[in-house]
């Protein structure tokens, strides 16, 4: 009788006629939204304009060297600092929102992923007024904060770095909830109470159990809010009053307004190599915490 192949022998085993077949949708949807359009995108950066804003297939290095101009490095630099900001901002509460919600009951934890997912239910749009009728200078906060005799007479909320940082948490809280949710839900309590009878106390088990095993999720949310924070730019216009243009707003003027399409192009080029170093880095950090 032959004996069932082991689980590495299933995990290097190739696809076959089914497996690619199934994977065909995927590939497809990958080629034509995200292959294609990057490649056109690099093109594009080699290239030049002409004085109507046409693209004109001249290869130059010059939208490469504008990039390096220090106005467009104080911007990159300023788009990752918002991001960084914001993706600490969003591990501070998302962090123990994630573990509580994993540690319920299954009734409670079910109820409280709807609550996380309900946002997704309105457009990104009116959630973003929302926070404008907010934070306006007539609005629900001031008023709170005059109500409460906090303030005597109320100030500029709206159109500020805070303003803008507030929007970003708010729009990408949840994807940092979800993935480390998902790490959270699968630890295994029997390691936690091993900690606890060798006795570890309450932080050190945290800081050595429950952190390395729930790794995986931080990292993937890490990722999911970081990178596309940088080149938000919507929230910046709203609720920064595009007083604090980041990348992603000069990546939109580039291509609608100034009609510059290989400079705009050069500009996405380089933020998707600062993702890709993202991703390298955050990989390699962790597969050195698995050896």
């Amino acid at each position: 009788m032959a004996s069932k192949p082991r689980l590495p022998e299933l995990a290097q085993r190739r696809p076959g006629v089914a497996g690619w077949l199934m994977l065909a949708p995927l590939i497809a949807w990958m080629a034509a939204f995200i292959v294609v359009p990057s490649a056109v995108l690099l093109v594009y950066s080699f290239c030049q304009r002409d004085d109507i804003g046409r693209v004109v297939y001249s290869f130059t290095w010059e939208n490469y060297r504008n990039v390096f101009d220090p106005v467009y490095l104080n911007i990159f630099g300023r788009s990752i600092g918002y991001a960084a900001l914001t993706t600490v901002a969003c591990v501070i509460i998302g962090y123990p929102m994630a573990y509580t919600m994993a540690r319920s009951s299954p009734a409670w934890r079910h109820r409280l992923l709807m609550l996380v997912m309900i946002p997704f239910w309105t457009s990104f749009l009116i959630r973003t007024y929302a926070w404008i009728t907010i934070l306006k200078r007539e609005g629900l906060m001031n008023g709170m904060l005059q109500y409460l005799d906090l303030i005597s007479a109320p100030f500029d909320l709206l159109y500020t770095p805070g303003a803008v940082v507030v929007g970003l948490v708010y729009s990408y809280l949840p994807f940092m909830i979800l993935p480390v949710y998902g790490s959270a839900e699968k630890l295994d309590e029997a390691l936690i109470e091993a900690a606890h009878d060798l006795g570890a106390g309450p932080l050190r088990v945290f800081w050595e159990v429950i952190i390395p095993l729930t790794r995986p999720g931080v990292i993937a949310g890490t990722l999911m809010v970081f990178v596309p924070a940088i080149g938000m730019f919507a929230i910046t216009d709203l609720m920064g009053g595009a007083r604090v243009p980041m990348v992603g707003n000069v990546i939109q003027n580039q291509f609608f307004q100034a009609r510059n399409w290989p400079f705009g192009a050069s500009l996405g080029m380089v933020f998707m190599a600062v993702f890709a170093l993202c991703y390298w880095g955050l990989q390699k950090r962790q597969a050195s915490l698995k050896t």
